[in-house]
């Protein structure tokens, strides 16, 4: 028969959630819904801004009447880098207790990538052992592989967003990224699957998705190809013209370019020439822990 359960996700540029029911380790989406609102805006500041929460707090508000509409009362609410970085999240967090009733709970870096890991699983029928997972977002980017029989995680402060308002250029996102690069590049895993805003946006942009079909993103072959001819075109653009281009959120365009530099520095430095693109993510991981599953362990990277 399965659970119903509720989980969202409040991430540096986006807030999505998910009504599923969950029956072992199979998630079946009932609803599901995103608004980007940039909580993570002047990240670098280390300070959730009052109107980047008074954002987030409306949306949580609808987020919460969507979950009492459906009539679930198992649900998660978890917060990531943006967050997790903030010197004021304890503010935020009493605001959103105090306006919508929600308790957030802030994921550490391991708990973020172990939880995106376990959404894929959930979502795409690939041996853990042969598959790397990067989650690239808005805040932070999310690495987890099996070697030698043990799960590893690494998650790095690379995010679309910060990569921003940094205005890192493609050697700095290198050199920030490449601890991590380092260690997966003798690893022979035929799998190198991409989740997390940027990657389901080139996914949507590559196939000129003037409406977001999640059917035709999810398991999706990103070519390295494709990626760099998108770094093109973005970079030919205009401000106005690249909010036109089908597939990419308004919201989105300012930022769009540091997360498909990122995407590409990943895919050229591990001679990856496709990624396989997953619409299931830490949603589903999320889905998955508020029902009971089983945790996955992972350790971590220096």
């Amino acid at each position: 028969m399965g659970e119903k359960v509720g989980a969202i996700d409040i991430g540096t540029n986006s807030i999505r959630l998910l009504v599923a029911v969950v029956d072992g380790d199979r998630v079946k989406t009932l609803r599901n819904a995103m608004q980007i609102t940039r909580l993570g805006q002047d990240i670098g500041a280390g300070r959730l801004q009052s109107e980047a929460i008074a954002r987030t707090v409306g949306v949580l508000r609808q987020y919460r009447s969507i979950l009492d509409d459906e009539g679930v009362s198992l649900a998660v609410v978890a917060a990531t880098s943006a967050v997790r970085d903030a010197v004021n999240r304890e503010e935020f967090m009493q605001t959103v207790r105090e306006e919508t009733g929600l308790e957030i709970t802030v994921l550490s870096g391991e708990e973020e990538a172990v939880l995106g890991y376990r959404g894929v699983l959930a979502g795409l029928p690939l041996d853990p052992a042969d598959t790397i997972v990067v989650d690239v977002g808005g805040g932070s980017t999310e690495f987890v592989w099996t070697d030698t029989g043990r799960c590893h995680f690494c998650s790095l402060d690379v995010g679309a967003v910060r990569m921003t308002e940094q205005g890192a250029d493609d050697r700095r996102i290198q050199a920030l990224l490449a601890p991590v690069l380092q260690e997966l590049e003798p690893l022979q895993a035929s799998n190198l699957v991409g989740v997390g805003g940027t990657v389901t946006t080139l996914a949507a942009m590559t196939q000129g998705l003037v409406r977001y079909n999640p059917n035709l993103v999810h398991g999706f072959h990103l070519s390295y190809a494709a990626v760099n001819g998108m770094l093109g075109e973005i970079r030919s653009k205009s401000s106005g013209e690249l909010r036109q281009m089908p597939g990419l959120q308004p919201e989105r365009a300012d930022i769009i370019e540091a997360g498909v530099r990122i995407v590409a520095t990943i895919m050229g430095s591990l001679g990856r020439e496709h990624l396989v693109v997953s619409e299931t993510d830490i949603l589903y991981g999320l889905a998955l822990t508020v029902a009971g599953g089983v945790e996955t362990k992972c350790q971590a990277v220096d």
